[in-house]
């Protein structure tokens, strides 16, 4: 696993063998942010990334410029690599927060520019993460959500869905809210 682009541009992480995380693929994640360099600006951008796993796209983000990540893990070995990571790295501008997901998302009152979401592609609730976010308003106006799925997920008829891209195996799912779009 590797930084893409950035001040960090090539910079390899290495997590444990026995890591449950299932990273973005080093080509989805380069042909993610080849899309989104023609979105937004990366500069200022608030970012959230939900089920951080390895951090590699709140890295990513950093990397790039992001002025503040904020990146979301339950899992304890996780959290401690990304703390770890981001230390190494000396990334301040990303704050790891340990926590549920759905918990979190319930008490936040942050609004963000973009928020990333990876869920293990089996859970439950994944199809309910759209609904939760835009419900709760915690985009920006502008604001985009992504949301990294397998195949077996299609949020083409969900009113704030914008566009669909597939990389290999990896499909990435983008929202916008629907009053915000022009």
């Amino acid at each position: 696993m590797r930084i893409v682009s950035g001040t960090h541009k090539g910079r390899r992480i290495h997590p444990d063998k026995n890591f449950k995380a299932r990273p973005t693929t080093d080509f989805a994640k380069e042909n993610l942010f080849n899309v989104l360099h023609n979105l937004v600006d990366f500069e200022d951008l608030i970012v959230l990334d939900l089920f951080g796993g390895t951090g590699g796209i709140s890295y990513e983000f950093a990397s790039r410029g992001a002025k503040s990540v904020i990146c979301v893990e339950l899992d304890h070995k996780h959290f401690l690599f990304i703390q770890k990571t981001i230390g190494e790295l000396e990334l301040d501008q990303i704050l790891p927060i340990r926590s549920n997901v759905f918990r979190f998302l319930k008490t936040c009152h942050q609004k963000f520019d973009m928020i990333f979401a990876d869920p293990p592609y089996d859970l439950k609730d994944l199809e309910s993460i759209p609904d939760l976010i835009i419900e709760k308003d915690l985009l920006n106006a502008e604001g985009i959500l992504i949301v990294e799925h397998s195949s077996k997920n299609d949020f083409s008829n969900h009113p704030s869905f914008m566009e669909k891209r597939t990389y290999g195996s990896v499909n990435f799912s983008f929202f916008q809210c629907s009053a915000k779009k022009e």
